[in-house]
Order: C-alpha cells, then structure tokens, then sequence
C-alpha cells in the first residue's frame, strides 16, 4: 500500500516512445499522474514522444526495454527489481510483451502490484506465442482497451473477468474538436486531394497494407461510381506505406483497372489528421483483421464525420447504428468485413444525407465520443486502478487538480 506521506510513484514500461496507442496512452497517463501529484518513471530505450513526457512532469529513464532476448529480459527484471527498491515505485504498469515479463520479475522480487493493459490481439499462433503473450494476463489487474479485448484475454487466458477492467481509449477532445480547425486547414487538404468546393471526401486513415483493407474499399468505390458515374466524390486513401512498396504498386493497378484515377488518392501520410476528418464526408474502417479498440473511428466521430466500420473485433463498440441502438442516435454504419457492395451501399447512404440530417449525424457522433471516449475518462478509469491497487486516492486528487 503506498505511504500517506509520499504521493504514489507509477512506473511505465514500454519499448519505445514513437507513433502508436500504446506510446500515445503511456504520455496521456503520465501527464494524469503528475496532474493528480504523483510520479511518473517511463522505462523505455526513448522515442518521438519522450520530449513530450518530461515536458509532461515525467522522468524518462534510458531502459533496454525492447529486447527479446532471454537472458537480457531476466537481466533486467532484477535491474527493474533495484531500480524500484531505489526510487520508491509503487506500481509497475507494463505495456508490452518483452518488457513485461521484465517488470512481473521485479514485481515478483519486491512485492509490489503489477498492471498490463493488452493493447492489441497478439498473433497466439505457435508452441511459444501462447506462453509469450500470456505475462499481459498475469497483471495483478489487466486493463483491456475494449470490451472484444477483455473477452479475448478471458477466454485466450483463463483470467478471471473479476481481475480484468475494460478502459477504452481516450481522444483528445481538445485536438480533435471542430470548433477549432481553420476553413485554411480544411481546404489545404482539399487541395492536396484535388477536390472540389463541392465534392464529397471518402476518407480511410489508415497505414497501407493489406489487414486494413484498401484493396476493398477500392472496390466499394468502383462499385459505388458504376451505379451513378455523376457522383461528385473522391476516395482518399491516407496513410504511410512504411516500405510496403508491392502493396502499393498492388493498389495502383486496380484504381487504374477501374479507371478511378482521379476519384481515388493514395494521398500518403496525414499530419493534420484533425482536419481531415473535418474535410471528410464518411470516414471508412474497413479492417479484415480485428481492431483492439478502434481509435480512428472514435476520432473521426469527435470531429463529427460519420463512420462505416467492419464488423470485427471492437470497431463496432465506437459507434451508434440505427438498428441497434436507433435511427435518432445513429452515428455510422456497421459492415460485414471483405464485402465491397456492402460497404459502397453504406458510403452511398452516407453520401446522401441531407444537409439537416448531416448535422444531426455530426452533433450525435461528437456526443458519443465525450460520454464515451475521452482522453480523461481513460486517465482517471486508469487512476482507479492503481487506486485499487494501492488504496491510494489519485482519482480524487486528479479531479481536485482539474477544478483548480
């Protein structure tokens, strides 16, 4: 239990600090920590987002958290082990695989809780990945970022629903708020994609390569401009390729089979990504393989876009559809996965909303992501877990410190 007389000390372990939800979340909670008068250690071997962690209050220490090797992970579980006796630590919380069989080391050694958040499916194919994957099961409790995780860590694992604690991502409501992107914003993108005052923008955000679906959503459109070749709209494909050059030479060859030069855009990575959901029509997640929360579809939604998502893995948590929850709370549209003519009927309803019913679209969709998505919500669901832990009380000084 941590002591009255010093505010707790949680100690994030994480490979590396670059672009993904893990990094992003280890920078969120860091900054709730300092916020609720703790502190906050992240052991990694650094990244993008280090600078943005100590600017946050926290203390970054150069750790060789990605390694792999046996060996050189016991090593550093029992280096792990000291550095807690030394610096005080509380909690551990570890968000990878590697590392984590480091940190139930150390825990294991000085008696203190341990935490995992399962950020993703994990391949658990194999006589070894099973075993592998299994330290983010043995946390003390597990944070599982959807509800299709948590179940997936029940029955993969055998842990038991009591010690596992469904904490959905967060958005960032202040980045990802319409009231603040510029018209200059939204129409430099608009340019970049080369469309129209008045054409309709499709936008999938999403890296390129084959699990997230380009190839179909290609096909939607193909489908979608042979029903009505007067369609005023482009396709807008946003994402880094990150060396998957024959993937992208595979997508160039169907938009030219299909003739859709110019009405689909493999427009390369996004850096206003906040724009572009503003820019956007409908947004498209059109994964194959399972989403362990599904960020861009809540992000989009916070800015007001309308979704259409496949039906796997916890993409359908993120949204509203009329025939599950009702037309007047409606945010999206839910897909089976692979099915183009699917997908193009829903881009098509989404298309035609009128200019009231889009607007009652946009207003529900950034309803639902405050309620239900916010980056504040995860910071302090995540605080009561190490309050769980600890019997500390950080959720009630993070509430005090954000009314001050």
């Amino acid at each position: 239990m941590t002591s009255s007389i010093h505010a707790a000390t949680i100690l994030q372990i994480i490979p590396r600090l670059d672009t993904g939800g893990a990094e992003q979340a280890t920078l969120e909670i860091t900054e709730a920590v300092v916020r609720a008068g703790g502190r906050s250690f992240v052991l990694s071997e650094g990244g993008r987002l280090a600078p943005d962690i100590e600017q946050a209050g926290g203390l970054i220490v150069p750790f060789p958290a990605g390694t792999k090797n046996p060996a050189l992970i016991v090593a550093n579980g029992f280096s792990l082990a000291r550095f807690v006796r030394e610096r005080g630590v509380d909690v551990i919380h570890a968000r990878s695989r590697a590392p984590a069989w480091s940190g139930l080391i150390a825990t294991r050694a000085t008696g203190i809780p341990f935490v995992t958040t399962y950020h993703g499916a994990y391949g658990n194919n194999g006589p070894l990945k099973p075993l592998y994957n299994s330290v983010m099961a043995r946390g003390q409790l597990v944070i599982a970022n959807s509800l299709y995780t948590g179940e997936l860590v029940h029955t993969r694992h055998g842990t038991p629903m009591e010690r596992i604690r469904v904490i959905h991502r967060g958005v960032d409501l202040e980045r990802f708020d319409p009231a603040i992107v510029s018209e200059k914003r939204i129409n430099a993108l608009r340019k970049a994609w080369g469309a129209g005052t008045d054409t309709k923008i499709v936008l999938q955000a999403a890296r390129l390569t084959g699990w997230k679906g380009q190839h179909d959503v290609i096909e939607a459109a193909a489908q979608l401009f042979r029903s009505d070749s007067s369609r005023n709209a482009v396709f807008v494909l946003a994402g880094d390729a990150q060396g998957r050059a024959s993937y992208v030479a595979g997508l160039e060859r169907q938009i030219a089979q299909h003739g859709l030069e110019r009405k689909v855009v493999l427009a390369g990575h996004c850096d206003d990504i906040a724009a572009a959901f503003a820019a956007a029509d409908v947004a498209l997640i059109a994964s194959t393989e399972p989403e362990a929360f599904g960020r861009t579809s809540a992000e989009a939604q916070a800015m007001g876009c309308p979704v259409v998502v496949t039906r796997q893995g916890a993409s359908p948590e993120t949204l509203l559809t009329a025939s599950r929850d009702g037309a007047d709370r409606a945010t999206g549209w839910i897909v089976p996965v692979a099915a183009p003519a699917a997908l193009a009927n829903a881009i098509a309803e989404a298309l035609s909303l009128s200019t009231r019913e889009r607007r009652e679209f946009s207003a529900r969709a950034r309803a639902h992501v405050v309620e239900r998505f916010s980056s504040e919500n995860m910071k302090r669901q995540t605080l009561a877990v190490y309050d769980e832990c600890l019997r500390s009380a950080l959720v009630a000084a993070f509430d005090g410190a954000s009314r001050a």
